[in-house]
C-alpha cells in the first residue's frame, strides 16, 4: 500500500511538476513572443517638420502683396493735363513700381503697393508709339539733352529701352502735345520719381488697363 501511494504520490508530484513546467515554459514563451512582436512591429515614421515652410509661404504672399494696390490717392475726377499729385507721408518702405496707361494718359507711382504719386503725361504718336510691357529702368541721367531731337532738354531721365525711350521732365504736359515715344511728366513728378527710383525698378506700361484696391499690378 505504501509503495502504491508513493508511486502515485511521486507520479502526482511529477505530473504536477510537468504541468507546472509547461505553465512556466508557456508563460515564458508567450512573454518572449510579445516582446519580439513589439520589437519587430514597424514603428510609425515621424514626418519631418518643415518650420521654414510656413515662413517661405508667408514671404511669397508678402512679396505678391507688395505688388498689389493697397492705396490710391484721393483724387477728385480725372487728372487734367499739367496736374500732378504726390503724398508719401506715412507710407512704409517698399519696392517702387510705376504704371503708365496709354488710354488714361496717366502715370501712377507705387511704393509697396501704396500710390504715392500720379500725374497726366505726354505719350508718343502713331508714328512714334510709346511701347507697352514691363520695363526695368536701365539707367538714369539727371541732366539729359537729346541730341536726336535738337538738343531738347530732358532732365531727370530714366531710360527704359536701349533706343532711348525714357520717363523724363522738361515737357509741356498740355493737350495737343506729344513725344517721340517717351513718357513726358511734369517736372515736380520727374524730380521726385528720379530721387527714389533706381536701376532695375519696374515700369509697367499698359493700354487701357484699370486697377482698383486689391488688384495685382503685376
Amino acid at each position: 500500500m505504501d509503495v502504491i501511494l508513493k508511486w502515485i504520490g511521486g507520479g502526482t508530484v511529477a505530473a504536477a511538476l510537468v504541468l507546472s513546467g509547461i505553465a512556466i515554459g508557456g508563460s515564458a514563451t508567450a512573454e518572449s513572443e510579445v516582446v519580439k512582436t513589439e520589437r519587430d512591429a514597424p514603428q510609425p515614421v515621424a514626418k519631418p517638420l518643415a518650420p521654414h515652410g510656413a515662413i517661405a509661404a508667408k514671404a511669397v504672399a508678402d512679396a505678391k502683396r507688395l505688388y498689389t494696390v493697397r492705396r490710391v490717392l484721393p483724387i477728385d475726377g480725372p487728372i487734367r493735363y499739367g496736374e500732378w499729385h504726390w503724398d508719401d507721408e506715412g507710407v512704409p518702405e517698399g519696392p517702387l513700381l510705376v504704371t503708365v496707361d496709354l488710354q488714361a494718359r496717366v502715370i501712377s507711382i507705387f511704393r509697396g503697393g501704396y500710390e504715392i504719386g500720379a500725374a497726366a503725361v505726354l505719350l508718343g504718336t502713331d508714328e512714334y508709339p510709346t511701347p507697352t510691357g514691363v520695363f526695368p529702368i536701365l539707367w538714369k541721367q539727371r541732366h539729359n539733352v537729346s541730341e536726336k531731337y535738337g538738343n531738347a532738354p530732358m532732365p531727370w531721365s530714366m531710360f527704359l529701352t536701349s533706343d532711348g525711350v525714357a520717363i523724363h521732365g522738361g515737357s509741356e504736359v498740355e493737350n495737343g502735345y506729344a513725344s517721340h515715344g517717351c513718357i513726358g511728366v511734369p517736372d515736380p513728378i520727374a524730380e521726385r520719381l528720379f530721387a527714389i527710383a533706381k536701376e532695375g525698378d519696374k515700369i509697367v506700361i499698359t493700354d487701357g488697363a484699370r486697377l482698383g484696391l486689391g488688384d495685382a499690378i503685376i
